[in-house]
């Protein structure tokens, strides 16, 4: 169900999940007809996430084996899409949106509207040439800044070069002393961030 325009919250009023969903979705619905953005919103459903620290949003989407970016899938040969493109969801990273400024949550949204664009299209999405080429066009990154503190921070023990973040325990936090730096090949020195 779309909310009225008089139901949404100012940028700065955003108190909760529901607001920000309600936010997000109506500046999604101004970013198309702005911008320009070849998607159908209302195959798009939104969620927020507390736990994400990497990424202020993503869309997930399911798989649509063999597709390719730049080749428009024929969804009325995909299973269960009626001949349409099949649902996605936004999700949103509530920490990203209490860090970013109102630019740079917009600039996020566009973001996912170019995978939204893209998934809609060709049945997959990623960062490629033609998205970065869209990216320009849009006036959005292709990487939002780091926004949540890492746990543990790993640099080149040679240059001293940030060579990773983590923020939970993983395989890699366990082995790093077994990884090599790129920028030097040299060992890794974990430290915790200041």
């Amino acid at each position: 169900m779309a909310v009225e325009e008089s139901e949404v919250p100012a940028f700065d009023a955003i108190a909760g999940h529901d607001d920000l969903i309600d936010w997000s979705s109506a500046y999604a619905r101004e970013a198309r007809r702005e911008w320009l953005l070849d998607v159908r919103l209302d195959l798009v459903e939104w969620e927020v996430s507390t736990r994400a620290r990497r990424r202020a949003a993503a869309v997930k989407r399911p798989e649509i084996p063999e597709a390719t970016v730049g080749e428009p899938v024929e969804w009325e040969r995909v299973p269960d899409s009626d001949g349409r493109p099949l649902p996605c969801t936004i999700s949103l990273s509530w920490d990203a949106f209490e860090a970013f400024s109102r630019a740079e949550w917009e600039s996020t949204l566009r973001h996912e509207l170019l995978h939204v664009e893209q998934f809609q299209r060709d049945g997959t999405t990623g960062h490629g040439a033609a998205f970065k080429r869209r990216a320009r066009e849009v006036e959005t990154d292709v990487r939002c800044r780091a926004f949540a503190t890492p746990k543990w921070l790993f640099r080149c023990a040679a240059c001293g070069g940030e060579v990773a973040r983590r923020y939970r325990d993983c395989a890699f936090v366990r082995e790093y002393d077994e990884y090599r730096s790129d920028c030097c090949g040299a060992a890794l020195v974990r430290s915790q961030p200041e």
